[in-house]
């Protein structure tokens, strides 16, 4: 079977490179021909638009909503937008029609990937197509005006009417799907995993290099591992926090990895706090030595609010805290309890709470033992969530659903 992936992003984004990719190499090993036809966030300046990954052919076509270069993020005016959105449509649009394929998956129920998804469908019907949710885009997204987010929540809302089948990476969104009307028995709960290839034990020598440039030889190390946007992500609920976790332990530092359209207003955040001198934000890393920086960390936090945003969302950071035999901390939102289980894998805080959330990380910090029960439990934990095992399921539950019963 030909399998098409159609995606908004790149495969260095997170869910192109913990979600999209590992997918798509994995049902490669399964003996399916994958391709993977993509936007990318500075497609001016790619140079190698086509290439071929662990099996899995990867072509970019054009320009995704916004622009990425280095750490910092860009957002368009609104014509560029308009236009944009235009481009980026037709070109997925051609791309999924001249593309030999029996299934498609449509990664996040965007327009330019939805439409470019159901015009193919309906030009050759043979054709199935699933829709895949693995966020709530009307809450985790920043719009420049009210009625981009209407727009974007009416499609997102629309879109799995028209699919074969539908998977979720959270009972939040399969919930909310269900609630409006999509049959139960077109949905597949598909949670986020760990790319086993990705995250090997890291080089001792590069580890030591890592800790002594960033200055952590004698330091415990939290971490945040992630998107710099405050839109889904509340990097300064961790960032007030950490004030009391430094009060309380002045040898803790609080490293920060990633980049976004926020970075200079949390850099500003700590600055203000007066713990930027404890604080360290290395921006956007190489996807492949994200390992390392786990490596040098005591404990990973996944601070959130209880929000539609952190319900719809199901954190690679726990995943590959568990992978990197990382203590995880996060809110109890969503999926989350129930993911990290009884033995516990992680521990769970009060969403949006400041102090319940320095507690914890205190509680690690100063307890060990608790941290390496939470690591050894992790390293159990992840073994089900591997995107080999996910992707057999996935492959079951493809065939019952659109094959077996027929799609609906």
């Amino acid at each position: 079977m030909r399998i098409t992936f159609l995606l908004t992003q790149d495969l260095s984004s997170p869910s192109g490179l913990g979600r999209y990719f590992p997918w798509a190499k994995e049902l490669t090993r399964l003996g399916y021909d994958v391709r993977i036809i993509a936007l990318h966030p500075d497609f001016e300046r790619l140079s190698a638009r086509h290439t071929v990954m662990d099996g899995v052919a990867v072509d970019y076509v054009g320009q995704m909503h916004v622009k990425k270069s280095g750490s910092t993020k860009t957002y368009f005016s609104l014509f560029q937008l308009l236009w944009i959105v235009l481009i980026g449509t037709l070109k997925l649009t051609a791309a999924a029609l001249t593309a030999p394929t029996d299934l498609i998956i449509i990664g996040k129920p965007h327009p330019m990937n939805g439409i470019a998804g159901l015009v193919a469908k309906f030009l050759r019907p043979h054709t199935h197509t699933i829709l895949d949710v693995d966020d709530y885009e009307a809450s985790s997204n920043r719009f420049q005006s009210k009625w981009q987010k209407r727009l974007l929540a009416w499609f997102e809302d629309a879109m799995p009417r028209y699919v074969s089948m539908v998977t979720c990476n959270t009972h939040f969104n399969m919930s909310r799907l269900e609630k409006l009307g999509i049959p139960a028995k077109k949905m597949v709960y598909l949670p986020n995993g760990i790319d086993a290839d990705r995250f090997k034990s890291p080089d001792t020598g590069a580890l030591a290099q890592l800790r002594k440039s960033l200055g952590l030889e004698y330091h415990q190390v939290i971490a945040y591992i992630g998107s710099m946007s405050l839109t889904n992500h509340a990097v300064d609920l961790l960032l007030r926090a950490f004030v009391a976790v430094r009060s309380r332990l002045p040898n803790a530092r609080l490293l920060l990895v990633g980049g976004g359209e926020d970075l200079e207003k949390l850099q500003k955040l700590s600055n203000d706090l007066g713990i930027d001198d404890a604080v360290i934000f290395t921006g956007r890393v190489d996807p492949s030595q994200i390992s390392l920086y786990y490596a040098l960390s005591d404990l990973s936090v996944d601070p959130v609010h209880d929000d539609d945003a952190a319900r719809g969302r199901c954190p690679l950071k726990m995943f590959e805290s568990w992978a990197c035999g990382v203590p995880f901390i996060t809110g109890d939102v969503g999926d989350r309890k129930g993911l990290i289980g009884d033995p516990s894998a992680g521990l769970i805080v009060l969403p949006g709470d400041v102090a319940n959330l320095a507690n914890a990380i205190i509680r690690i910090l100063e307890f060990p033992e608790n941290g390496e029960m939470m690591r050894r439990q992790g390293l159990l934990a992840v073994i089900e969530f591997q995107w080999t095992k996910i992707t057999i399921h996935f492959k079951e539950e493809m065939i019952s659903i659109i094959f077996k019963r027929g799609s609906t």
